[in-house]
């Protein structure tokens, strides 16, 4: 039977495209440095006795992601100096994103938090800020290297490899550390060293993918060159010429259009919709910070977390997206992301039992497996609700925006989390993050409401 004559192995042949190979190492580079800074600083900084307090400080290195919005515009039509010429204007961005994060994670590979914590903390900062910038160009490639038909496969071998680079830097860099470590009991910076030394090493796959792959074409939609075009006009009968005319003209159409754009085609609702999305995924944000040294405490070792949470609990949040998928596909993207909702807030009640069994790796196995498939499913529904906001005329832009509001608040509650724990305790604090789950129903039972027949509508190119 040939491709032609059947309908699914024509589609299939879509993932030999080299833009959509080319996305599944891509996708490997973006999902590499997240866990270096949190997840995996967190245990390191643990182990070597870093206050709890002090940890869940420096969760807020990870506000770099949630404010990527503010330099998004410029990512997005500021050329780079001879790397521009030499790559074009996505690739110059992302290689100079991804040589900036392998060079802040040696940087962090030699720096002992014992010895010099905020020379650790610069380097953590360096690597999101360069990781986040890494993000706005991927989004912004993503959605012009291939036509629409197309999009769902780059979206399908991102996610993949993304995943693979989140094991690589959760699991793989414990058992790298477990590998070079003396001894369980006591802490040596040494298997830290190695293991984020390895982890940076690592970026070449994103560094020689982006060398490897081709330009894509950048077409601006008839109806956003009407609309610079205008306000252009406007600022000339201002006044407005020469330089400062071009500024004003950029600065409208690169940072205020895309935002402009959402308010109008929403109105009102717009701040409903924002509200939703500030505040979504704050119980697994929040409670997310606190769970490694949460294991550490209960005498779980490396390579214990490393099995389970970061393995395991990965293939279960695919899981859960894949089912995620199904169900928005079956009732819908609002009754799925309800369904997120409520599940990814129930789950964290399960750590409140497993704090209480203790040191118990089948507890662990399943509480692991119940909250990463429930976030996988929450996962899948709202990147679906988000995608059906965006305006495609303005996608780079108006994604990072709600990426950035998807994170702001939660990291910064997560702050203080090492906080909460040392005064009321691991049961008082995951009942916590449970009970700030409960205002997300609240609004996505309102936002269900005002979204109609339809959530979003799209500007294509």
């Amino acid at each position: 039977m040939t491709a032609a004559s059947h309908p699914w192995l024509a589609a299939l042949k879509v993932y030999s495209h080299p833009r959509v190979v080319g996305m599944l190492f891509l996708g490997f580079s973006a999902g590499l440095p997240l866990l270096l800074v949190l997840g995996t600083l967190s245990f390191w900084l643990s182990e070597a006795g870093i206050a709890r307090a002090t940890i869940g400080h420096l969760s807020w290195v990870g506000l770099a992601y949630g404010f990527k919005f503010l330099w998004s515009p410029l990512v997005d039509r500021l050329p780079l100096p001879l790397l521009t010429r030499m790559l074009g204007r996505r690739r110059a961005w992302l290689l100079l994103s991804q040589l900036a994060i392998a060079l802040a994670l040696l940087g962090m590979a030699n720096t002992d938090p014992v010895l010099n914590l905020s020379h650790t903390v610069f380097f953590a900062l360096a690597v999101a800020f360069a990781s986040a910038t890494q993000d706005i160009a991927l989004d912004a490639y993503r959605i012009e290297a291939v036509e629409t038909e197309k999009q769902g496969a780059m979206a399908a071998t991102y996610q993949a490899g993304y995943r693979i680079a989140m094991i690589t830097a959760g699991a793989g860099a414990l058992w790298i550390a477990a590998a070079f470590d003396p001894s369980e009991t006591s802490y040596d910076f040494h298997p830290w060293k190695v293991a984020y030394t390895v982890m940076a090493l690592l970026m070449a796959v994103g560094i020689l993918t982006t060398l490897i792959i081709r330009e894509p074409e950048h077409a601006i939609s008839r109806e956003t060159g009407e609309r610079e075009a205008h306000a252009r006009e406007r600022f000339a009968a201002a006044g407005l010429r020469g330089g400062l005319l071009s500024a004003t003209a950029w600065f409208y159409s690169a940072v205020l259009s895309p935002f402009i754009d959402f308010v109008q085609r929403y109105k009102w609702q717009a701040l409903l919709m924002l509200a939703l999305i500030a505040v979504y995924r704050i119980s697994d944000v929040v409670m997310g910070v606190m769970s490694n040294p949460f294991y550490q405490e209960l005498g779980f070792t490396k390579d214990e977390v490393a099995t389970v949470s970061k393995v395991y609990g990965v293939v279960m949040t695919i899981t859960g997206a894949a089912l995620g998928g199904l169900l928005t596909m079956r009732l819908g993207v609002m009754r799925t992301l309800m369904l997120g909702a409520v599940l990814s807030a129930a789950t964290n009640l399960l750590f409140v039992w497993l704090a209480g069994r203790g040191h118990d790796v089948g507890a662990l196995v399943f509480t692991v497996s119940a909250d990463n498939l429930s976030a996988g499913i929450a996962s899948s529904a709202f990147v679906a609700y988000l995608s059906s906001l965006v305006n495609q005329a303005y996608s780079a832009t108006q994604y990072a925006l709600f990426t950035s509001v998807m994170l702001l608040l939660p990291k910064f509650i997560a702050g203080f989390s090492g906080e909460f724990v040392d005064a009321y305790g691991w049961a008082s604090f995951f009942t916590g993050t449970a009970a700030i789950g409960v205002p997300v129903l609240i609004l996505v039972w309102l936002a269900s409401r005002a979204a109609g027949p339809g959530i979003g509508v799209q500007e294509k190119p």
